[in-house]
């Protein structure tokens, strides 16, 4: 079994959000458990899809209130520590799909890099692996190709 991390925006259109929801399913389907930040837009959209598909999603959340999570996670985890929690989130994962988002996301990103985690992007261009390890950064035209290379990914470093 692997962990594969999903970050992106609390705010997003409601194409990223059906993308989102998408790669939850896909992701659920593949027997992954999915950790997320557990709060709204591509977080949500993303724990809707591994629901609908009777998968598991974490929420590791930025608060101290288990209520401020999205109603689809599995477990939701309060951690007080605002976001800081960024780095939990990607720590968690043994790969990280990135998805649209703004600089919160960028930090995630960075973070992966430079934990050696492979980072997938999707719907991102402005990410490069500088600082991080080398061959760690690949970017998915697709939903299915996302999930395809972090599930690979993931084998490698689980």
């Amino acid at each position: 079994m692997v962990n594969i991390s999903v970050i992106g925006g609390t705010r997003c259109s409601d194409a990223v959000y059906d993308s989102a929801v998408k790669i939850g399913t896909l992701l659920a389907g593949e027997g992954a458990v999915v950790i997320c930040g557990g709060l709204t837009g591509v977080m949500e959209g993303v724990a809707r899809g591994v629901r609908s598909a009777g998968g598991v999603c974490i929420g590791i959340l930025p608060g101290s209130d288990r209520t401020s999570a999205n109603q689809y996670l599995t477990a939701a985890i309060p951690t007080g520590i605002g976001f800081a929690r960024n780095f939990l989130v990607v720590r968690a994962g043994d790969a990280v799909i990135a998805i649209d988002g703004d600089h919160g996301t960028a930090s995630e990103s960075h973070f992966a890099l430079s934990e050696g985690k492979p980072l997938v992007l999707l719907y991102r261009e402005d990410i490069s692996d500088s600082g991080g390890k080398a061959g760690y950064l690949f970017h998915a035209g697709s939903e299915e190709e996302a999930v395809r290379i972090a599930m690979r990914e993931a084998g490698k470093t689980a």
